[in-house]
């Protein structure tokens, strides 16, 4: 709050309950009928009310100059708020450029692992009966695993998963 808005209003505020000061001095003179206190009061009572106008007047001054001061702060952050969201877009905008890139390792085949791959089969060890590695004909696995091309299970075959 402004130094001129608190200024204000406690300058109102004080000479507004001091006017009730001379309103109870002229009600009292009049009962008693006496013209001069009654005018000696009167006085008073327009010297506190211009006060109270002249401190309201300085309230409303420092009531505006606060809302400058909140309309300039507003748009200090607000600059502050745009700039911190447009560095924060750049930083996104460098990652993203940075994620496109790509970040793998290369694998170079060499000559002799090349025509090692054009070979349709590869030699099992003798363990499995020195069959293709990889067979075109449909297999069939049992239970313990043991692989069996379907022609030699013939009938009916039930599959459950």
């Amino acid at each position: 709050m402004h130094i001129k808005t608190m200024e204000g209003l406690t300058g109102a505020n004080t000479n507004y309950n001091l006017l009730k000061v001379p309103f109870r001095v002229y009600k009292d003179a009049r009962r008693r009928g006496d013209m001069a206190v009654m005018e000696r009061a009167m006085n008073y009572a327009s010297d506190f009310a211009g006060k109270v106008q002249e401190y309201q007047t300085e309230a409303e001054e420092g009531m505006e100059e606060d809302s400058k001061e909140a309309k300039e702060h507003e748009k200090l952050t607000l600059e502050k708020a745009i700039e911190k969201r447009k560095e924060e877009q750049e930083k996104q905008e460098e990652e993203m450029q940075e994620d496109t890139a790509p970040k793998a390792d290369t694998l170079e085949i060499s000559e002799t692992g090349k025509a090692f791959a054009k070979q349709e089969t590869v030699q099992q060890p003798e363990l499995f009966g020195n069959k293709p590695a990889i067979s075109k004909e449909p297999t069939f696995y049992s239970n313990t695993g043991i692989a069996e091309p379907i022609g030699k299970i013939g009938g009916i075959l039930h599959i459950t998963v």
